[in-house]
């Protein structure tokens, strides 16, 4: 347990503690500036930051409540309530100590948790420009249907679902690897604490089992304390048993970080696709419009030997052009 057998030895004057009200500052007006995406994870984890400060309370609590039963037992005169009192506090002391290894624990776990909210911040402008340039579509349409920048709009859009794309893939990525990560965390620090304070609490009844508390009549004198050696074995046994203490866990299985590397070529090469597929209609289009020039102002007139058939640009030498098209 790493302390003292004796709580007394360790005596500090304990601070009032506050009322846990807190005061103002710039941190409660975050929230207010998230993204939609990340309001929700952002209020969660300021809701987890509250509980991890409870456990931290609870823990200064213990300690100060273990050292005032000590103090207490001190007082009764009495040497059998006094070192058993004494020694309970030791262990109570411990129960303190354990909640605050889990408050930091739990602290840890709300730290994985951030890097879902901040891939979500990320997501957040991908999904907002997307949706801007396909506003900004659909109002020329309306307005302008012949315009020569819905070209440019709809190869913006096609690069902007393709970047979005990739985000998306890995804010849900993300999303199921941290999920996994923080709670299993959380789970093992639970167990943990849960079977320190077990063997804690088996050991307190040990103390506790060595207190007469049979009646006397009065004007008996009661017998001399002679279980000191006990109590301070059992305190012994408790931290021999604190140290020896392994996890016995389940894994909590993850699959993560396969083939991650050709995961990333996979949505880069996407990307690219979707990119130059954009360009090959953009280039389709622009064909079809110079084309469509050129037998407006010669009736049959193909320039450069270029010819449209079924919306497709074919270049040809001039010796080459087929009947079909130098009719």
């Amino acid at each position: 347990m790493n302390r003292a057998l004796s709580i007394r030895s360790n005596k500090k004057e304990s601070n009032t503690p506050s009322s846990g009200r807190r005061g103002f500052g710039l941190s409660s007006l975050r929230g207010a500036a998230q993204p939609e995406l990340s309001k929700k994870l952002f209020k969660l984890i300021k809701s987890e930051n509250i509980l991890v400060q409870s456990y931290e309370a609870a823990g200064k609590e213990r300690i100060s409540i273990a050292s005032q039963l000590s103090d207490w037992g001190e007082a009764t005169n009495d040497d059998a309530v006094s070192d058993i009192s004494d020694k309970v506090g030791v262990l109570l002391s411990e129960l303190g100590e354990q909640e605050d290894l889990y408050a930091h624990n739990l602290d840890d776990s709300r730290a994985i948790l951030k890097a879902i909210r901040n891939t979500e911040k990320s997501v957040q402008p991908s999904r907002n420009h997307k949706a801007k340039i396909a506003d900004e579509i659909a109002k020329l349409k309306s307005k302008e249907p012949e315009s020569a920048r819905l070209v440019t709009l709809e190869q913006e859009l096609v690069r902007a679902e393709a970047e979005n794309l990739v985000a998306e893939a890995q804010l849900t990525n993300i999303t199921r690897q941290k999920l996994k990560e923080a709670y299993a965390a959380e789970f093992a620090a639970t167990i943990e604490r849960a079977e320190k304070q077990i063997i804690l609490a088996r050991h307190g009844r040990r103390v506790l089992n060595l207190l007469d508390d049979s009646p006397v009549v009065p004007g008996d004198v009661r017998g001399a304390w002679e279980h000191s050696n006990q109590a301070r074995q059992i305190l012994n046994d408790a931290e021999d048993d604190l140290k020896d203490w392994q996890p016995e866990l389940g894994d909590v299985s993850s699959n993560a970080n396969l083939d991650h590397a050709s995961l990333s070529q996979h949505q880069h090469q996407r990307q690219q696709s979707m990119e130059t597929s954009a360009e090959t209609d953009a280039g389709m289009t622009d064909a079809g419009m110079i084309a469509g020039e050129g037998t407006t102002h010669g009736g049959s007139h193909r320039s450069s030997g270029s010819s449209v058939v079924t919306g497709v640009q074919q270049n040809y030498a001039s010796s080459e052009v087929p009947q079909s098209v130098a009719a």
